[in-house]
């Protein structure tokens, strides 16, 4: 399974990046924070790249009693994403990205290398909302009793600050027991992002 996922993201990544040095630049012509330069891709309004880090607050979601004390972790996450125009009004947003999740519990800490995928609606002029499926790769501890592959589901708001900055607020719920089935327990992750964003 990792092999796979490393396989797509390698056949992904190097499909933006042929597409951006065959694409013609154009300028959009408005005033003020809308003053924007798009690369123009085949039927996509436009592409751009971009950075965006934060801060975590994440937990779990246990069905039975949990084994330790259940308290909320704080901690980090960093990415790369590219944003793909469909339209003036939306777009796909794929990203790679590292995130701390878990709980604060070392033992039930989670560490993981992500692929969301976001597609994202243009609310008004400084407001989007976006949400997708996403897959992550753990960075397992040895006999962590925690599986490698997590999936879930993220819904977000994006502000744009000017026509680069952004900061965004997302939700993440893990559809993934975290534990191996032979632990004896089932938990969910569940994490919201505080972020902000550079997109170039």
């Amino acid at each position: 399974m990792k092999h796979v996922l490393l396989l797509v993201f390698l056949l992904v990544f190097s499909f933006f990046s042929f597409s951006q040095e065959e694409a013609p630049q154009t300028d959009t012509n408005t005033n003020g924070d809308d003053l924007e330069q798009t690369t123009e891709l085949g039927g996509l309004q436009g592409i751009k790249f971009g950075v965006r880090g934060g801060f975590n607050i994440s937990n779990l979601d246990f069905e039975e009693t949990p084994p330790s004390i259940n308290k909320h972790r704080n901690s980090i996450f960093i990415g790369f994403l590219v944003s793909l125009g469909l339209s003036r009004s939306m777009a796909i947003i794929p990203e790679l990205q590292f995130s701390a999740e878990g709980a604060n519990d070392e033992k039930l800490h989670l560490d993981y290398i992500q692929l969301p995928i976001m597609l994202q609606f243009r609310i008004s002029e400084k407001i989007k909302f976006g949400l997708g499926p996403q897959v992550g790769l753990n960075i397992p501890k040895v006999d962590d009793n925690l599986t490698d592959i997590a999936f879930s589901g993220v819904a977000g708001l994006e502000y744009k600050i000017n026509y680069v900055f952004f900061a965004d607020l997302r939700y993440n719920y893990g559809f993934t027991n975290i534990f191996d089935t032979k632990y004896g327990f089932t938990a969910n992750n569940r994490t919201v992002q505080i972020g902000i964003g550079y997109k170039f």
